[in-house]
C-alpha cells in the first residue's frame, strides 16, 4: 500500500523519471552554484551575477514559445531525449574549458547562453510528458508536488556538495560531475514504456499554432492570472538569490562553503513546503489558490526578515522560511495549469509558464544586480520582500474567491475553443 504522499510512484514510468531526474538535478544545482561563484570570484560584481542569470535564462524567454509548439507538434519523448543529451554536451564543454585553466567570464557566460536555449525546448516537453508518465490522472497533482520535492532536495544537496567540491577540487570538477549526472536521466528515459507516438494531422503552421496558444490563454483566466503572478514574482522577488554570494562573502564573512550552505537552507525550506503540498488539500480550485496565496505571503515576510539579519543561525531560519514560501510559486502555478489546460494545448501553455519563470528571472537578475550595486544587497532583498506583498495584494481577491462556475466549467469552455487537434496518446489517456 502506497503512502498518500507518494501515490504517483504507482506509475512505473514516473518512478523511473523521478529517480533519474533527481540525480541529474543535483548535478544541475552544483553547476549553477559553481557558475555563480566563478563569476563573482572573477568580477566581484553584483551586476555580473545578474548578467550570469540573464545569460542562462533569457534564451528560454526568447525561445520557449517555439519550444511549446515543438512539444505539441512532435514526439515529446524524443524531444526530451535530445535536450538531455544536448545538456550533457554543454556541461562537458564547460568542464573542459575550466579544467584547462584558461577561461574568461565571457566564455562562461557564452556557454550558459547555450544551456538557456536548450532549456527553452526541454521544459515544455518535460513538464508535458509528466502527464503521460502518470497512469492515474488523479495522481497528477501528487506527481507535480513530488517533482517540486525532487527539485528542492537537489537544491538542498547540490549547493552543499558544490561548496565542498569548489573548495577541494575547483569549479571544473562541479561541471564534470554535472555532465555525468545526465547519464542517469537519459538511462531512465530509455527504460520507459510509453504508448507509441501517433503523428497528428496539423491544419495550421507553427505560427498559427503559436497564435492559437495565446488566444487560448486569453480565454482561460484561471491559467492566465496565475502566470501573471508568477511573472511578477520572477521579475521582482525570486531573483533575490542572485545576491547570495554577496551575503556569503561580505555579510557573513564566509567562503564558497558558506554560499553552498545558504542555498541548502533555502532548499530545506522548499523541501518542507513540497512535503506539505504532497499531502495538503490541493484537490480543489480554492485549495490550490489558498496555498498559493498563503505561501506568497510567507515568502515575502521571510525575505523581509532575512534581509537585515547579520547573525548567521537566525538568518538561516528566515532562509528556510523564504524557501518554504518560494516553492509554491512554480509548483502551484504548474499544478493549476496541468489540471485545467486542454490536452492539445498543454505544451504551448506550459511554454508561457516557462516564459513567466525563466524569462522574467534573468531580467529580474539584471534589475536586482543593478539596484544592489547602488543601494546594497540587504536593501535590495528587503525591497524584494515588500514587492512580494504588493503583488499578493494585487491578486488577493482572485486568490481568495472561488471562480464562477468552478474549474471544470472554465476548462471545458476553454477547451471548446481549441478546435480539432487530432488524436494523440495524451488525449487517449485523458
Amino acid at each position: 500500500m502506497k503512502l498518500p504522499t507518494f501515490t504517483a510512484f504507482g506509475s512505473r514510468n514516473y518512478r523511473l523519471y523521478f529517480y533519474g531526474q533527481s540525480i541529474s538535478l543535483i548535478g544541475t544545482w552544483m553547476q549553477r552554484t559553481a557558475v555563480s561563484w566563478v563569476v563573482y570570484t572573477l568580477t566581484h560584481s553584483a551586476f555580473m551575477l545578474g548578467v550570469a542569470m540573464f545569460c542562462t535564462q533569457f534564451p528560454s524567454f526568447l525561445l520557449s514559445t517555439a519550444g511549446g509548439v515543438v512539444s505539441d507538434r512532435y514526439d515529446r519523448y524524443k524531444v526530451l531525449l535530445i535536450t538531455q543529451i544536448s545538456s550533457l554536451v554543454q556541461s562537458v564543454l564547460l568542464a573542459i574549458l575550466v579544467l584547462l585553466g584558461h577561461y574568461t567570464v565571457w566564455e562562461i557566460l557564452g556557454i550558459s547562453i547555450i544551456l538557456g536555449a536548450i532549456n527553452a525546448f526541454d521544459v515544455p516537453a518535460r513538464q508535458s510528458l509528466v502527464y503521460e508518465m502518470v497512469d492515474d490522472k488523479e495522481h497528477l497533482p501528487n506527481a507535480l508536488a513530488l517533482n517540486s520535492m525532487m527539485v528542492n532536495l537537489a537544491r538542498l544537496a547540490g549547493p552543499a556538495i558544490s561548496g565542498v567540491v569548489l573548495q577541494s577540487m575547483g569549479a571544473g570538477a562541479c561541471f564534470l560531475l554535472n555532465a555525468l549526472s545526465f547519464l542517469a536521466v537519459i538511462a531512465s528515459l530509455l527504460r520507459m514504456r510509453l504508448s507509441p507516438y501517433v503523428k497528428t494531422t496539423r491544419n495550421k503552421n507553427a505560427i498559427g499554432e503559436l497564435r492559437e496558444g495565446w488566444e487560448y490563454l486569453n480565454r482561460t483566466p484561471s491559467i492566465a492570472r496565475v502566470i501573471l503572478l508568477l511573472a511578477g514574482m520572477s521579475l521582482f522577488v525570486i531573483p533575490f538569490s542572485t545576491l547570495l554570494p554577496i551575503y556569503a562573502k561580505v555579510i557573513f564573512h564566509g567562503n564558497a562553503a558558506t554560499f553552498g550552505l545558504i542555498n541548502s537552507f533555502i532548499g530545506l525550506g522548499a523541501i518542507c513546503g513540497s512535503l506539505y503540498l504532497t499531502s495538503a488539500n490541493a484537490t480543489s480550485e480554492m485549495g490550490r489558490k489558498r496555498i498559493l496565496r498563503n505561501n506568497t505571503m510567507i515568502f515575502g515576510v521571510g525575505l523581509i526578515l532575512f534581509a537585515y539579519t547579520p547573525w548567521f543561525p537566525l538568518a538561516m531560519i528566515f532562509a528556510v522560511m523564504s524557501g518554504f514560501g518560494m516553492m509554491a510559486q512554480t509548483t502551484m502555478t504548474n499544478t493549476i495549469i496541468q489540471t485545467t489546460v486542454a490536452p492539445a494545448m498543454r505544451g504551448r501553455v506550459i511554454s508561457y509558464f516557462a516564459m513567466a519563470y525563466f524569462g522574467m528571472m534573468p531580467l529580474g537578475g539584471l534589475l536586482i544586480g543593478a539596484v544592489s550595486q547602488y543601494a546594497g544587497a540587504p536593501e535590495t532583498v528587503l525591497g524584494s520582500g515588500i514587492m512580494a506583498l504588493i503583488l499578493l495584494a494585487f491578486f488577493w481577491r482572485y486568490l481568495s474567491t472561488p471562480a464562477k462556475g468552478g474549474n471544470s466549467a472554465d476548462a471545458a469552455g476553454a477547451a471548446d475553443g481549441v478546435g480539432q487537434a487530432g488524436v494523440t496518446r495524451e488525449t487517449a489517456a485523458a
